[in-house]
Protein backbone atom coordinates (compact mmCIF):
# COMPACT_ATOMS: atom_id res chain seq x y z
CA UNK A 1 0.00 0.00 0.00
CA UNK A 2 1.39 3.53 -0.85
CA UNK A 3 2.12 5.42 1.73
CA UNK A 4 0.63 9.47 2.13
CA UNK A 5 2.65 12.41 1.65
CA UNK A 6 1.28 16.01 1.65
CA UNK A 7 3.44 18.55 -0.59
CA UNK A 8 2.91 21.86 0.71
CA UNK A 9 3.89 24.36 -2.25
CA UNK A 10 4.47 28.35 -1.74
CA UNK A 11 4.28 29.89 -5.78
CA UNK A 12 5.41 32.65 -5.05
CA UNK A 13 8.53 32.22 -3.40
CA UNK A 14 11.78 33.28 -4.56
CA UNK A 15 11.71 33.48 -7.81
CA UNK A 16 8.47 30.76 -8.41
CA UNK A 17 10.82 28.50 -9.75
CA UNK A 18 9.04 25.57 -8.22
CA UNK A 19 6.36 25.95 -11.01
CA UNK A 20 9.06 24.71 -13.62
CA UNK A 21 9.61 21.60 -10.84
CA UNK A 22 6.29 20.80 -9.88
CA UNK A 23 5.85 17.47 -11.87
CA UNK A 24 9.37 16.00 -11.73
CA UNK A 25 9.55 16.61 -7.54
CA UNK A 26 5.96 14.53 -7.66
CA UNK A 27 7.47 12.01 -9.87
CA UNK A 28 10.38 11.26 -7.49
CA UNK A 29 8.33 11.22 -4.71
CA UNK A 30 5.86 8.56 -6.74
CA UNK A 31 8.44 6.35 -7.61
CA UNK A 32 9.60 6.24 -4.12
CA UNK A 33 5.87 4.94 -3.47
CA UNK A 34 4.15 7.91 -2.25
CA UNK A 35 0.28 8.94 -2.98
CA UNK A 36 0.88 13.05 -2.95
CA UNK A 37 -1.66 15.73 -2.23
CA UNK A 38 -0.33 18.79 -3.31
CA UNK A 39 -1.70 22.04 -2.23
CA UNK A 40 -0.46 25.49 -3.01
CA UNK A 41 -0.76 28.21 -0.14
CA UNK A 42 -2.84 31.01 -1.01
CA UNK A 43 -2.00 33.64 1.75
CA UNK A 44 0.17 34.16 3.85
CA UNK A 45 0.30 31.57 6.88
CA UNK A 46 -1.94 29.69 5.04
CA UNK A 47 0.33 26.63 5.13
CA UNK A 48 0.13 27.08 9.16
CA UNK A 49 -3.17 26.59 8.92
CA UNK A 50 -3.32 23.33 6.75
CA UNK A 51 -0.23 22.08 8.98
CA UNK A 52 -2.50 22.55 12.39
CA UNK A 53 -4.92 20.70 10.28
CA UNK A 54 -3.51 17.91 8.37
CA UNK A 55 -4.57 14.42 9.19
CA UNK A 56 -2.71 11.69 11.03
CA UNK A 57 -2.42 9.22 7.94
CA UNK A 58 0.22 11.97 6.55
CA UNK A 59 3.63 9.93 7.21
CA UNK A 60 6.03 12.68 5.54
CA UNK A 61 4.92 16.22 5.20
CA UNK A 62 7.30 17.74 1.82
CA UNK A 63 7.30 22.19 1.90
CA UNK A 64 8.81 24.09 -0.89
CA UNK A 65 9.19 27.85 -0.32
CA UNK A 66 11.80 30.00 1.38
CA UNK A 67 12.82 29.83 4.98
CA UNK A 68 9.81 31.54 6.03
CA UNK A 69 7.32 28.65 4.47
CA UNK A 70 9.26 26.30 6.63
CA UNK A 71 8.87 28.04 9.70
CA UNK A 72 5.07 28.48 9.16
CA UNK A 73 5.24 24.31 8.30
CA UNK A 74 7.10 23.62 12.11
CA UNK A 75 4.84 26.09 13.67
CA UNK A 76 1.77 24.86 12.37
CA UNK A 77 2.89 21.29 13.56
CA UNK A 78 3.87 22.19 17.17
CA UNK A 79 0.24 23.97 17.78
CA UNK A 80 -1.60 20.48 15.82
CA UNK A 81 0.15 18.71 19.11
CA UNK A 82 1.51 15.73 17.07
CA UNK A 83 4.68 15.14 15.11
CA UNK A 84 4.97 14.25 11.42
CA UNK A 85 8.61 14.16 9.59
CA UNK A 86 8.98 16.99 7.36
CA UNK A 87 10.80 17.53 3.72
CA UNK A 88 11.80 20.73 3.14
CA UNK A 89 13.07 21.36 -1.00
CA UNK A 90 14.33 25.07 -0.73
CA UNK A 91 12.83 27.71 -3.59
CA UNK A 92 13.14 31.33 -1.31
CA UNK A 93 15.44 33.76 -1.85
CA UNK A 94 18.00 32.87 1.11
CA UNK A 95 16.98 29.66 2.18
CA UNK A 96 19.38 30.00 5.47
CA UNK A 97 18.30 26.72 6.79
CA UNK A 98 18.44 24.50 4.01
CA UNK A 99 22.70 25.67 3.89
CA UNK A 100 22.92 25.14 7.43
CA UNK A 101 21.14 21.32 6.72
CA UNK A 102 23.04 20.69 3.60
CA UNK A 103 20.31 20.83 1.77
CA UNK A 104 21.33 21.57 -2.72
CA UNK A 105 19.37 24.11 -4.15
CA UNK A 106 18.88 21.55 -6.93
CA UNK A 107 14.97 21.18 -6.60
CA UNK A 108 15.15 17.42 -7.93
CA UNK A 109 18.36 16.85 -5.47
CA UNK A 110 16.27 18.40 -2.74
CA UNK A 111 13.27 15.93 -3.33
CA UNK A 112 15.91 13.17 -3.67
CA UNK A 113 17.19 13.69 -0.41
CA UNK A 114 13.34 13.82 1.60
CA UNK A 115 12.62 10.40 0.28
CA UNK A 116 15.96 8.63 0.41
CA UNK A 117 17.78 10.49 3.19
CA UNK A 118 17.63 10.26 6.80
CA UNK A 119 15.62 11.51 9.54
CA UNK A 120 17.31 14.50 11.06
CA UNK A 121 16.02 15.35 14.96
CA UNK A 122 16.41 18.90 14.95
CA UNK A 123 16.04 21.44 17.93
CA UNK A 124 12.72 24.24 17.47
CA UNK A 125 13.09 27.41 19.37
CA UNK A 126 9.99 28.69 21.05
CA UNK A 127 9.72 32.52 21.06
CA UNK A 128 6.52 33.78 23.81
CA UNK A 129 3.64 31.82 22.29
CA UNK A 130 5.31 31.78 18.69
CA UNK A 131 7.80 29.31 17.15
CA UNK A 132 11.06 29.97 15.07
CA UNK A 133 13.13 27.74 12.81
CA UNK A 134 16.36 29.05 13.03
CA UNK A 135 16.88 32.65 14.13
CA UNK A 136 15.18 35.43 16.50
CA UNK A 137 16.70 38.99 15.75
CA UNK A 138 15.84 42.05 16.40
CA UNK A 139 17.87 46.27 15.13
CA UNK A 140 19.68 46.85 12.74
CA UNK A 141 18.63 45.04 9.77
CA UNK A 142 16.19 43.09 10.97
CA UNK A 143 12.96 44.93 9.00
CA UNK A 144 15.03 44.62 5.82
CA UNK A 145 14.63 41.05 5.92
CA UNK A 146 10.28 41.41 6.00
CA UNK A 147 10.82 45.42 4.81
CA UNK A 148 11.81 44.55 1.38
CA UNK A 149 9.36 43.78 -1.24
CA UNK A 150 9.35 40.14 -3.05
CA UNK A 151 10.16 41.60 -6.21
CA UNK A 152 13.32 42.81 -4.86
CA UNK A 153 15.01 40.03 -3.45
CA UNK A 154 13.81 37.89 -6.29
CA UNK A 155 16.05 40.33 -8.97
CA UNK A 156 18.78 41.10 -6.19
CA UNK A 157 19.13 37.80 -3.74
CA UNK A 158 21.55 38.47 -0.91
CA UNK A 159 22.33 41.78 -2.43
CA UNK A 160 19.05 43.35 -1.74
CA UNK A 161 19.07 43.18 1.87
CA UNK A 162 22.20 44.94 1.38
CA UNK A 163 21.30 47.64 -0.62
CA UNK A 164 17.89 47.47 1.30
CA UNK A 165 19.85 47.90 5.16
CA UNK A 166 22.35 50.44 3.91
CA UNK A 167 19.36 53.19 3.72
CA UNK A 168 19.25 52.19 7.85
CA UNK A 169 22.37 52.99 9.16
CA UNK A 170 22.34 56.91 9.38
CA UNK A 171 19.37 56.27 11.62
CA UNK A 172 20.94 53.27 13.68
CA UNK A 173 17.89 53.02 16.66
CA UNK A 174 19.10 51.39 19.44
CA UNK A 175 17.75 49.99 22.18
CA UNK A 176 17.71 49.52 26.27
CA UNK A 177 17.53 45.53 27.05
CA UNK A 178 18.21 43.65 30.29
CA UNK A 179 18.95 40.18 28.84
CA UNK A 180 19.04 37.01 31.24
CA UNK A 181 19.85 33.91 30.60
CA UNK A 182 20.49 30.05 31.49
CA UNK A 183 24.20 29.94 30.86
CA UNK A 184 26.00 26.13 29.26
CA UNK A 185 26.48 24.97 32.92
CA UNK A 186 23.11 26.21 34.70
CA UNK A 187 23.54 29.12 36.19
CA UNK A 188 22.04 32.18 35.72
CA UNK A 189 23.04 35.23 34.24
CA UNK A 190 22.17 39.12 33.51
CA UNK A 191 23.40 41.67 31.24
CA UNK A 192 22.13 45.06 30.84
CA UNK A 193 23.60 47.56 28.08
CA UNK A 194 22.44 49.41 25.15
CA UNK A 195 22.27 47.25 21.87
CA UNK A 196 21.31 47.91 18.25
CA UNK A 197 20.99 44.54 17.17
CA UNK A 198 20.59 40.96 18.73
CA UNK A 199 20.25 37.22 17.43
CA UNK A 200 19.77 33.91 19.01
CA UNK A 201 20.07 31.44 16.44
CA UNK A 202 20.29 27.82 15.70
CA UNK A 203 22.02 27.25 11.86
CA UNK A 204 25.37 27.74 10.60
CA UNK A 205 24.36 30.38 7.99
CA UNK A 206 23.27 33.86 8.57
CA UNK A 207 21.75 36.25 5.61
CA UNK A 208 22.86 33.96 3.21
CA UNK A 209 26.66 33.64 4.12
CA UNK A 210 27.57 30.73 5.49
CA UNK A 211 29.55 29.76 8.89
CA UNK A 212 29.24 33.40 10.70
CA UNK A 213 27.43 31.53 13.66
CA UNK A 214 30.06 28.83 13.26
CA UNK A 215 33.10 31.61 13.24
CA UNK A 216 31.27 33.18 16.22
CA UNK A 217 31.16 29.93 18.59
CA UNK A 218 34.42 28.60 16.66
CA UNK A 219 32.54 25.66 14.73
CA UNK A 220 30.88 24.71 18.29
CA UNK A 221 27.37 25.24 16.61
CA UNK A 222 25.04 22.02 16.79
CA UNK A 223 21.72 22.01 15.62
CA UNK A 224 20.30 19.52 18.10
CA UNK A 225 21.86 20.11 21.46
CA UNK A 226 19.16 22.32 23.02
CA UNK A 227 21.38 25.50 23.03
CA UNK A 228 20.79 28.66 20.88
CA UNK A 229 23.72 30.72 19.84
CA UNK A 230 23.09 34.39 21.01
CA UNK A 231 24.68 37.56 19.64
CA UNK A 232 24.45 40.96 20.87
CA UNK A 233 25.94 43.71 19.66
CA UNK A 234 26.78 47.26 21.81
CA UNK A 235 25.35 50.41 20.94
CA UNK A 236 29.04 52.33 19.27
CA UNK A 237 30.20 55.62 20.27
CA UNK A 238 31.12 57.05 17.23
CA UNK A 239 31.59 56.18 13.26
CA UNK A 240 35.31 54.47 14.14
CA UNK A 241 33.56 51.94 16.41
CA UNK A 242 30.83 51.41 14.04
CA UNK A 243 32.82 50.54 11.39
CA UNK A 244 34.65 48.28 13.35
CA UNK A 245 31.32 46.21 13.80
CA UNK A 246 30.30 46.47 10.24
CA UNK A 247 33.87 45.25 9.07
CA UNK A 248 33.76 42.15 11.75
CA UNK A 249 30.09 41.35 10.38
CA UNK A 250 31.65 41.54 6.73
CA UNK A 251 34.58 39.23 7.56
CA UNK A 252 32.12 36.58 9.48
CA UNK A 253 33.84 37.62 12.69
CA UNK A 254 32.88 38.95 16.21
CA UNK A 255 34.77 41.55 17.86
CA UNK A 256 34.14 41.34 22.13
CA UNK A 257 34.87 44.71 22.61
CA UNK A 258 31.39 45.79 20.77
CA UNK A 259 29.47 42.19 21.19
CA UNK A 260 28.22 39.58 23.83
CA UNK A 261 28.41 36.35 22.27
CA UNK A 262 27.15 32.96 24.53
CA UNK A 263 25.40 30.03 23.95
CA UNK A 264 21.93 29.46 26.39
CA UNK A 265 18.74 26.94 26.17
CA UNK A 266 16.58 29.54 27.68
CA UNK A 267 16.83 33.22 27.80
CA UNK A 268 14.39 36.38 29.00
CA UNK A 269 15.18 40.01 26.83
CA UNK A 270 13.26 42.79 28.52
CA UNK A 271 13.14 46.48 27.13
CA UNK A 272 11.12 49.77 28.80
CA UNK A 273 9.91 50.26 25.01
CA UNK A 274 8.31 47.90 22.59
CA UNK A 275 11.10 46.34 19.95
CA UNK A 276 10.40 45.32 16.60
CA UNK A 277 11.61 41.21 15.85
CA UNK A 278 12.03 38.86 12.92
CA UNK A 279 11.64 35.12 12.93
CA UNK A 280 13.04 32.96 10.44
CA UNK A 281 12.91 36.87 7.76
CA UNK A 282 9.38 37.22 8.73
CA UNK A 283 7.79 40.11 11.02
CA UNK A 284 7.38 38.29 14.47
CA UNK A 285 5.54 41.77 16.54
CA UNK A 286 6.62 44.53 18.37
CA UNK A 287 7.40 43.39 22.01
CA UNK A 288 8.40 44.62 25.65
CA UNK A 289 9.30 41.25 26.75
CA UNK A 290 10.20 37.73 24.92
CA UNK A 291 10.99 34.66 26.34
CA UNK A 292 13.20 32.46 24.05
CA UNK A 293 13.49 28.60 24.79
CA UNK A 294 14.98 26.01 22.90
CA UNK A 295 12.87 22.72 22.62
CA UNK A 296 15.41 20.35 21.97
CA UNK A 297 14.59 17.81 19.10
CA UNK A 298 11.17 18.92 18.77
CA UNK A 299 11.16 18.02 14.83
CA UNK A 300 12.27 15.55 12.34
CA UNK A 301 13.45 16.80 8.93
CA UNK A 302 15.18 14.77 6.12
CA UNK A 303 18.59 15.32 5.43
CA UNK A 304 20.98 13.29 3.30
CA UNK A 305 22.36 10.73 4.44
CA UNK A 306 26.19 11.30 4.72
CA UNK A 307 25.36 14.56 6.45
CA UNK A 308 26.76 15.05 9.92
CA UNK A 309 25.79 17.16 12.47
Amino acid sequence: MSRKALFIVNPHSGKGLIKNHLLEIIDVMTKADYEVTVYTTQSQKDAVRVMRERKKRYELVVCSGGDGTLDEIVTGMIQSGFQTTIGYIPSGSTNDFAISLGIPSSMKRAAEIVIGGKVFPCDVGRFNDDVFVYIAAFGLFTEVSYGTPQEMKNALGHMAYILEGMKHLQNIKSYRLKVTYVSENGEERSIEDDFIFGMVTNTYSVGGFKSIAGNVFKGEVALNDGLFEVTLIKVPRNPIELNSILAALAVQNIDTDYMYSFKSGRLMVESEEEVAWTLDGEYGGHHRQVELRNEREAMDIMVKNNKGH
